[in-house]
């Protein structure tokens, strides 16, 4: 029995990835002569987004969320 499996997955390079891979290769190959910190921006730039819109969402989940009443014993 032959199986076959279909993935309909797809995998994308974003923008940062781009710049990250050009910047690299450039650095490398003598063209510009920037620090690594500048070669590697991209990477930087896209973490710092990540961890802005992950913190910005457990915000608002923290805010939205309601909030359980306790009851005082009396």
């Amino acid at each position: 029995m032959n199986q076959r499996y279909r993935s309909n997955t797809t995998a994308s390079i974003g923008i940062a990835d781009v710049f990250l891979v050009v910047f690299v290769v450039l650095k490398l190959t003598g063209v510009i002569d920037w620090s690594w910190w500048w070669v590697l921006s991209p990477l930087w730039i896209a973490i710092g987004l990540f961890v802005v819109i992950a913190a910005g969402i457990s915000i608002v989940y923290k805010v939205k969320r309601p909030r359980k009443r306790k009851r005082d014993k009396q």
